[in-house]
């Protein structure tokens, strides 16, 4: 059957905590209030009407400032997070190259790791035994197999993680940025496995705030300020649009810091002729 990614109204709200500020009359009474004062709940809005159809074929480059949705909308896509309002239809395999140490135990070794994240990844334990071998050949630790996880560099993780992610060909793949970190040599045998899953897949979605790749790799682009979708198109129209959304932000920005600043110089004139 075709893959497919249909959004309908998708929203994400989290809970956080803020704790009521209390001043006692000494250092002791405040002390002794921040203790006692129940922290009060509330919600925020992450993601918010979020609707579109990602067909079999599409190449989404995922649009948008820092904090505007574009990872936590990848999350929702991979499952990590579930919608709290609408409904997310996904169908294909999937793959995410989000955080490439997730599903790691430091105390387990090489070996028991991958087995843990590709079992997390959905493969069978009997494929995974005929992956093994190439994983760790291809993250070039197979000389570390059986040591613990924690006694390797932050990079030779990563090379591990990488590894195993890419192992197998899914039908959908969701990237966070394109991968670029670790040694020359590595980076190029990383680059040259990615351009060939990506190629290998049926829908791609990458977040990337690089135009020049979006251009390359993508096809359409979606768009997301503050959590919703401000524009779904063909990627050079997306881009388009993205830098006239930045540049009314900008000037936004702008226009009340200057308001900021002339209610503060009035306030100061008259503080001036008071005295």
């Amino acid at each position: 059957m075709t893959a497919f990614i249909r959004a309908r109204g998708v929203g994400l709200e989290v809970p956080y905590y803020v704790q009521p500020e209390r001043q006692g009359g000494s250092w002791l009474g405040t002390l002794l209030s921040a203790a006692t004062a129940r922290p009060r709940r509330h919600f925020a809005t992450l993601l918010d009407e979020i609707t579109f159809d990602i067909e079999e074929g599409d190449r989404v480059a995922l649009i948008g400032s820092n904090g505007a949705g574009k990872t936590t909308l990848l999350r929702v896509l991979t499952g990590a997070f579930r919608p709290t309002r609408g409904s997310l239809d996904v169908y294909g395999s999937r793959q995410a190259l989000l955080n490439l140490s997730l599903g790691f135990n430091a105390e387990g070794t090489l070996h028991e790791n991958i087995y843990l994240r590709a079992t997390a990844m959905g493969i069978p334990a009997a494929k995974v035994r005929g992956l093994v071998d190439s994983i760790l050949d291809f993250s070039e630790l197979g000389h570390l197999a059986n040591r613990r996880l924690l006694t390797l560099s932050s990079g030779q993780r990563m090379r591990l993680g990488f590894a195993i992610s890419t192992s197998v060909q899914h039908d959908i793949m969701l990237l966070d940025e394109w991968f670029g970190a670790g040694d020359i040599s590595f980076v190029r045998k990383a680059r040259e496995r990615l351009v060939s899953r990506v190629e290998g897949s049926k829908i791609v979605v990458v977040a990337s705030h690089n135009t020049d790749l979006a251009k390359k790799l993508c096809n359409r682009g979606l768009v997301i300020r503050q959590g919703h979708v401000a524009f779904l198109g063909p990627i050079k129209d997306a881009l388009s649009e993205y830098k006239r959304i930045s540049e009314a932000d900008r000037a936004a920005r702008r226009a009340a810091a200057m308001a900021a600043d002339g209610e503060g110089g009035g306030q100061s004139s008259v503080v001036g002729r008071s005295d």
